[in-house]
């Protein structure tokens, strides 16, 4: 934890605009975290209600990486392929603390369609080599991603290339001659398919998404810190309750052995046993299975229900927050 004389506040960078945005202010909300803007869209500077020593950032999805990298920001929301893009010691200067299932992109190399004998990065290495000798120039990749592409391509032994920054469409770089082949950013593969592209099999280098994102180099001071508790709380407890549900069942008598029984079959938490009814806390993709065997276990009536927020004593977000700031 950095020393720090002032009791400086929480600073979270979130994007300015977009889809981004929405989906960031939709996600606090549900932890019962909202952001406002008190001079409207044009402000970009704003609060969490209720936490007065939390001061919000709206930035570019570009800045928000940057200010993580320099400690302008303690926490901030944006894609990791910006991330390891932008940032190559990423992983000493900052903390992918969690996925926030938004934002999903990936980050692909793709060839043009009429390479029908180019399915891989290895054949893409032969394509290169023969290019190289056929028209005496190297092959031209297109891309905003030059740092991404440099390591993946170095990883596969691919060398006879040369980047071609794209400020554009890079999509259609090959279609107008810029460059041969393409690496960019996809979700659905819809416009590389418009522009004749096709993605390598083994050519996703990236699989992003919207990510919670400490920064190791802010001033982690008690009053951040406190404040960073707080917040870790709220996102967890709302996440552990999206992704599970209340079970309960209804017996004659519960069985004696059930709890133990099922935390060792299924994993779950029991919430209590009262005699008739005893209840779980379960993972959202085990409720039929959890529920079917309750009922073979002789259960007469099983519920499923999802809670607002599930508070926990330990939380690992907060946990491995404090133990890279103390390592850091």
């Amino acid at each position: 934890m950095n020393a720090s004389s002032t009791q400086s506040p929480l600073v979270i960078a979130v994007p300015s605009k977009g889809r981004l945005q929405e989906n960031a202010f939709s996600f606090f909300a549900r932890a019962g975290l909202p952001l406002t803007q008190s001079r409207g869209a044009r402000d970009y500077r704003g609060t969490i209600s209720g936490l007065s020593v939390v001061e919000v950032l709206f930035l570019s999805a570009s800045e928000i990486a940057r200010e993580l990298a320099q400690g302008g920001a303690h926490f901030g929301i944006t894609g990791e392929d910006l991330i390891r893009e932008s940032i190559p010691d990423a992983d000493q200067k900052l903390d992918m603390l969690t996925p926030l299932g938004f934002g999903h992109a990936n980050v692909v190399v793709a060839v043009p369609q009429a390479w029908i004998d180019v399915r891989t990065m290895a054949d893409l290495e032969d394509v290169a080599s023969a290019f190289r000798l056929r028209h005496g120039r190297k092959m031209r990749v297109a891309t905003k991603y030059i740092n991404l592409t440099r390591r993946y391509f170095a990883e596969h032994g691919v060398t006879d290339y040369r980047i071609v920054e794209s400020l554009g469409a890079t999509e259609g770089a090959p279609a107008s001659g810029a460059a041969e082949l393409i690496v960019d950013i996809t979700t659905t593969g819809a416009t590389l398919a418009a522009n004749a592209l096709k993605v390598l099999d083994d050519g996703t280098m990236l699989k992003s998404e919207a990510n919670l994102v400490a920064s190791l180099a802010a001033d982690w001071n008690e009053t951040s810190l406190q404040a960073a508790r707080t917040i870790l709380a709220r996102i967890a407890a709302e996440e552990e309750a999206r992704t599970h549900r209340v079970v309960r069942a209804s017996f004659a008598r519960v069985p004696k052995s059930i709890g133990q029984r099922s935390i060792e079959r299924f994993g779950v938490a029991v919430l209590g046993d009262q005699g008739e009814e005893i209840g779980f806390h379960v993972k959202k993709g085990l409720i039929f299975e959890v529920s079917e065997w309750l009922v073979s276990e002789g259960a007469l009536r099983v519920s499923v229900s999802q809670a607002d927020y599930v508070f926990t004593a330990s939380n690992a977000l907060i946990e491995r927050l404090e133990a890279r700031i103390h390592l850091s």
